[in-house]
């Protein structure tokens, strides 16, 4: 069984406002073995209204309106809804007197077009608004042959988060096939998309059952696993073993199997060793250690850095040699190394890092061009120095940096 989702509202197309409400719609419907194959957002238009429910209603079993059913001129979605299925569109009496009622009671005058939302499609169930004024509306009917349920719910959150729950979801379970869902999500770090895909495709095209996303981010490729099945114990089991094959193909690329971030993993790894952690950071501007201290409990494991940007004070916070930055320059495998190590020293850290580079847009050589990043790790006993040119704007050449930067402080903590 599929369902469509369609978030009602001008507003939603606009920059400043989104729709969060599918994603709880969403969890709740894979509870009840239902997947959503579609998710639309319309403006506050008759036209655009209608043909978008006709669609939805001819393509999915469950078709799931949300917004459009207050009192205003721009509340349209009753109206595209009769219109997409050729019904009428009745004012309930008994439900404009229990609103009359309702404002009463707040000792408040009832606007006349507050009666609009009374307005119920032919052989429509009424859902009680126990938060708010509109009420919604479930349909059962047959549509082009095909048996179709359809329901009406306000845009609020906290109105259509109770709707749902105690109206929707019991007949949802009745209906609903004996099926579960359930996942996993595991992070690659440093690696293309197209060289994960490629070593990880032969695993998950053997398990029909599970649908497997790959999705690339800054630094890390991200494979959501969905597996199907009679039960959620027995879906969770068939997400964990092709979870576990993945891994083993790919080996220590893969920081994250249930969906944590990098600077989660390494706090975890540092807190676990009780080790202590220093950065020196140059074109990063403290990215590093602004990613490791958003991880709670960071404190127990972090004790902090410096931000040098300008050789002076790579020089007075870090120890960097002034003889070295005129030998070798600022960025350069050397500097990166030393920031590493004086910081590790200097701070009394198990760890330091040091990164330094050319983030751009100005600043590049035919030598030393943009996007070109030197990072290294030290531990006192081992060092290792990356050299990478990451490319694109200077927000991603920090991030990437960043990015290696945590994932050789994890690898060196394994």
């Amino acid at each position: 069984m599929i369902a469509e989702i369609i978030a009602i509202g001008s507003e939603m197309l606009t920059p400043f406002r989104q729709d969060t409400n599918s994603l709880f719609l969403t969890e709740r419907l894979n509870e009840v073995g239902i997947s959503v194959a579609f998710k639309t957002v319309v403006g506050d238009n008759l036209e655009h209204l209608t043909s978008a429910a006709r669609t939805a209603i001819g393509r999915v079993d469950l078709t799931v309106l949300m917004g459009g059913l207050g009192p205003t001129q721009d509340d349209l979605t009753r109206e595209a809804v009769a219109a997409a299925l050729s019904i009428e569109l009745k004012r309930d009496n008994d439900l404009v007197t229990e609103l009359y009622k309702r404002f009463a009671e707040r000792r408040l005058q009832m606007p006349e077009n507050n009666a609009q939302q009374c307005d119920v499609l032919q052989g429509a169930v009424v859902l009680r608004n126990s938060k708010g004024t509109a009420p919604g509306q479930w349909l059962e009917m047959e549509f082009e042959g095909k048996p179709r349920m359809i329901a009406l719910l306000p845009g609020p959150p906290h109105e259509l988060h109770t709707m749902w729950d105690m109206e929707i979801m019991p007949r949802l379970r009745e209906k609903a096939p004996r099926a579960a869902f359930a996942g996993r999500v595991l992070k690659v770090a440093m690696m293309g998309e197209s060289a994960v895909d490629l070593r990880a495709a032969p695993i998950y095209k053997k398990y029909p059952n599970i649908e497997t996303t790959v999705l690339a981010a800054q630094g890390q490729v991200e494979l959501h696993l969905r597996a199907t099945a009679a039960t959620p114990e027995d879906a969770q089991a068939e997400a964990d073993r092709l979870a576990g094959e993945l891994e083993d193909e790919l080996g220590d690329a893969v920081f994250s199997s249930h969906g944590e971030s990098l600077e989660e993993i390494v706090s975890y790894y540092l807190q676990m060793r009780n080790m202590k952690l220093a950065v020196a950071e140059s074109c990063t501007g403290g990215m590093v250690a602004e990613r490791i201290t958003s991880v709670a409990g960071s404190s127990r494991s972090f004790l902090g850095g410096v931000v040098v940007y300008s050789n002076d004070l790579k020089t007075l916070f870090a120890d960097i040699p002034p003889l070295m930055l005129e030998a070798h320059g600022a960025v350069s495998r050397e500097v990166a190394l030393a920031l590493a190590d004086n910081i590790r020293e200097l701070c009394n850290a198990d760890i330091g890092v040091g990164v330094t580079g050319i983030a751009g847009p100005g600043g590049g050589t035919e030598e030393k061009p943009v996007g070109l990043v030197f990072v290294a790790v030290s531990n006192g006993h081992k060092n290792d120095v990356v050299q990478r040119r990451f490319f694109g704007d200077r927000e991603r050449v920090r991030r990437w940096a960043s990015q290696q930067a945590l994932d050789m402080v994890r690898k060196m903590l394994m």
